[in-house]
């Protein structure tokens, strides 16, 4: 069977014993900021299982894309290395959410396997939990007692974490010995008797002091490989060698020019696995809405590109090619899953925009680990890569610790990861005490109670003073927005035992409110205070956070889902969104994003926002949440339309969107590696930036008007000093003039333009005086110009106008003018020699 049909035959074999087939779900979990990716089929049930959530159906099935490239379940280091472990892989699975249950699952799976697929019986062996009797009873009923293993809680108990939904499971292994003699190698991580099939079974709820009570409601949750599946149904040794990797396999033998080999240690054939099952989660990641990056999930795909990046250069790639196999993939993953296709070009741009970033770097990172190996080998030091030099590799060079290990193992060099984590422990320490000093962090004597925010509703009120000493302020009650979330923080006065004090800046510490003043304020703990927020800047703070919700969801519509907010600054003058993008963000593009923000304002939108649950918050159609962001257990959902924008923030917001006025993008630029920063103003901030590019304007006018009145004083400045070289030239012109009767008679070739040779030709005439004739020629765009000049007492004899008009002949060319001075010009400059040496007979032939 092909990896199509196997994949249609197990959906359609559950579907005629009444499963709902569901779609996969992504392999960003969007809904679960407790997981980078998608791992598991169940991930998408979750809710169910764990009681806050239902489903209109109690059976489902589906195919499920999984990454296990970190954490717990992280099988990086294995792929390409063997024949069955991979970052990205399907996930076939069926489940009962409390209806059918253990008797159930095992038929179906011994019936699909071995009477549908036609499985040998003989080769199955089956694992249960050491003390579910039930199951091992239920495998009796198709295995003998020897092909039935009882293992522990490592193997054979699941657990969704340390509490929650939890029970025994039961796997399937396939052996392939030839002799059938795999029952030893059961669960010993042999390639001869792989697991296929997992069937879990949530009976119990695990309790806070680990103990485990039934569940009501029992469910099954079983996940099989589609891979490993797939390569014993087309009888190969290695899922590599199946219908789903030989295409991408054959493509890269196409690209370098090297044949595949399936010996494991062979480096070629590695090289080809690891780059066609890396290009599978790239692909599907960034489909689904991840970006490499420097953080979480994005620096897990930033380490797998890294990682097929170096082993592209094994096979002799030296440009970008990863992005070359992405069509391919499209080509044979499309029709099931739609998305790669849809977003095919993106994904490309993408994978190859991170590539050629890390190339430019891995030459050079790769000399610096040469330098250091030559180090150890010189200073006759252990083969170990020193945490220093590791960590200098990372930061200076972008060398994931895992890409230095990986080139490290192929020279038989160890790596100190103890101290490679030692100095990421030092730089994150140095960050967050320059972080902790940039914040000013306030300390504060023990203050009881807590500080309760008026501010979504109130800008004036009354409340009881808890701490009022220095420079600090803290009351029970205020209006006062504390910086956080990238809002800056309010501004405005306490007035305190009579006497205003402003307020400059506000800080949450744990549960109180710190108001910083600027100057020192009166200890008048437990009387009322009269606490009151700058109107005014508050109200282009609000314009500023509600139009950041605007530009968000813009930018992720003009540029793609994997945009999302990596940093933001809501100030009442500007407004800035870092987010992550593999290119420049085009002028069309940041139009497109100005016109759509400017056109919901427009629209005259109230703003809404809800106080909830964490759970029903996350149901909010379109929420924005992000992986690694804390929440408790209520969440401020703030909704800008239902159908565009909707996001957890605790900050503050107008409520119409009309109140905004006008938006616009003051600037884009790139901030780091994969991460743009877009700039922006609103209301009267557009006005200034208007005011001053206009300003601007009028500035480069003004510059530019002085530049050209410059240029041309310099232009004047050079004439002059070209003409008084030119004239100091003069009476070297006339010492070595020839004659004719007394004549004086100059003929000179010079370098000038033609206003500075009739200019110099007047130069001539006054020093020749009388018995005077002149000739000066010079070169203009290839052709040849003329000026003669005749002192009074010749000009009736030998007028210039004739003289020159001869000569111009000479070149092809003609002219004349007034006796004293004529002009001219010639086309056949190479003649221009010939005809100044002849003057002297053109004077004297004319006279004759």
């Amino acid at each position: 069977m092909t990896s199509k049909e196997l994949r249609q035959d197990f959906l359609n074999f559950f579907r005629a014993r009444e499963h709902r087939i569901v779609p996969s779900a992504p392999v960003i979990p969007h809904g679960d900021p407790t997981l980078l990716f998608t791992n598991a089929g169940m991930n998408q049930f979750k809710d169910v299982f764990v009681g806050s959530g239902s489903r209109p159906y109690s059976r489902a099935a589906d195919t499920q894309k999984c990454i296990r490239a970190s954490g717990k379940h992280n099988d990086l280091e294995d792929v390409g290395r063997d024949t069955y472990h991979h970052t990205f892989f399907e996930m076939l699975g069926n489940w009962s959410f409390g209806d059918y249950y253990k008797r159930e699952a095992i038929a179906w799976a011994w019936e699909l396997l071995v009477e549908v697929w036609g499985l040998e019986a003989e080769r199955i062996h089956a694992t249960v939990f050491r003390t579910d009797d039930e199951a091992f009873e239920l495998w009796q009923q198709y295995l003998p007692q020897e092909r039935i293993h009882r293992f522990d809680e490592k193997d054979n108990f699941w657990e969704m974490g340390a509490t929650g939904p939890c029970g025994p499971c039961s796997e399937i292994h396939y052996d392939r010995t030839a002799d059938f003699s795999g029952g030893p190698l059961v669960n010993a991580g042999s390639p001869e008797v792989i697991e296929i099939w997992n069937l879990v079974f949530m009976q119990f709820n695990r309790q806070m002091d680990g103990s485990l009570q039934p569940l009501a409601r029992k469910h099954v949750d079983t996940g099989m490989g589609f891979e490993r599946i797939c390569a014993i149904m087309q009888n190969q040794s290695s899922n590599y060698d199946t219908d789903i990797f030989m295409p991408l396999i054959n493509k890269i033998e196409e690209l370098c020019g090297r044949s595949y080999s399936r010996e494991l240690t062979q480096p070629d054939g590695v090289a080809m696995r690891v780059m066609a099952d890396h290009i599978r989660t790239l692909t599907f990641s960034i489909a689904d809405g991840a970006l490499p990056g420097n953080t979480g999930r994005g620096y897990v795909l930033r380490r797998i590109l890294r990682r097929a990046a170096r082993y592209s250069r094994n096979l002799g790639f030296r440009a970008p090619v990863l992005h070359s196999l992405v069509a391919e993939l499209v080509n044979m993953m499309g029709d099931e899953f739609p998305e790669i296709r849809e977003q095919q070009t993106m994904i490309e741009k993408v994978i190859r925009a991170e590539e050629e970033n890390f190339l430019q770097t891995l030459d050079r990172g790769l000399d610096k680990f040469d330098d250091i190996v030559r180090g150890l080998e010189s200073e006759g030091r252990e083969r170990r890569i020193a945490g220093a030099d590791a960590f200098l590799l990372y930061d200076t060079f972008g060398f994931p610790l895992d890409l230095t290990q990986l080139i490290a193992r192929e020279r038989d060099i160890a790596v100190d990861t103890q101290g490679f984590k030692e100095h990421m422990r030092r730089q994150k320490e140095r960050s967050r005490k320059a972080r902790k000093q940039h914040h000013q962090e306030v300390e504060l004597p023990a203050v009881e109670g807590r500080t309760h925010f008026t501010g979504y509703e109130q800008l004036r009120g009354e409340s009881k003073v808890l701490l009022a000493a220095d420079n600090r302020v803290v009351l029970d009650e205020t209006p006062f927005y504390a910086e956080s979330g990238g809002q800056v923080a309010d501004t405005g006065t306490i007035t305190l035992g009579g006497t205003s004090y402003r307020v400059v800046d506000v800080r949450k510490v744990g549960d109180i409110i710190v108001h910083i003043t600027e100057s020192d304020v009166e200890p008048l703990a437990g009387s009322i205070a009269l606490a009151e927020v700058d109107a005014q800047r508050r109200q282009k703070i609000l314009a500023n956070h509600t139009v950041t919700h605007l530009l968000h969801e813009a930018l992720r519509r003009v540029l793609g889902s994997h945009v999302k907010q990596e940093g933001s600054l809501v100030h009442p003058e500007h407004l800035r969104f870092d987010f992550p993008h593999f290119q420049k963000v085009s002028a069309e593009e940041l139009l497109a994003i100005e016109t759509m923000v400017n056109e919901k304002i427009r629209e005259f939108i109230p703003v809404m926002t809800m106080d909830l649950p964490i759970e029903e918050a996350r149901k909010v159609p379109g929420v924005k949440m992000f992986f690694g962001d804390k929440y408790g257990d209520r969440v401020r959902v703030v909704v800008v339309d239902e159908n565009f924008s909707a996001e957890f923030c605790g900050g503050t917001h107008v409520n119409n969107t009309s109140e905004i006025g006008l938006f616009k993008i003051s600037g884009e630029s790139s901030i780091a590696a994969g991460t743009r920063r877009v700039e922006a103003v609103t209301g009267q901030g557009v006005e200034k930036l208007i005011q001053g590019l206009e300003q601007q304007i009028r500035l480069q006018r003004q510059q530019s008007d002085e530049l050209q009145q410059k240029v041309k004083d310099l232009e004047k400045d050079l004439a002059r000093l070209r003409m008084e070289e030119l004239a100091g030239g003069v009476q070297a012109y006339i010492d070595k003039a020839g004659r004719f009767n007394d004549i004086q008679i100059v003929a000179e070739q010079v370098d000038g333009t033609m206003d500075q040779l009739k200019s110099l030709g007047d130069e001539l005439r006054d020093a020749l005086g009388n018995n005077g004739i002149g000739l000066l020629a010079t070169e203009v765009d290839g052709k040849a110009q003329l000026v003669c000049v005749v002192t009074d007492d010749l000009k009736q004899r030998y007028p210039a106008g004739k003289l020159v008009g001869i000569v111009a002949r000479q070149l092809g060319g003609g002219g004349g003018g007034k006796p004293h001075m004529a002009t001219a010009g010639g086309r056949d400059l190479e003649k221009l020699p010939d005809a100044l040496a002849g003057f002297v007979t053109t004077v004297a032939e004319y006279g004759a």
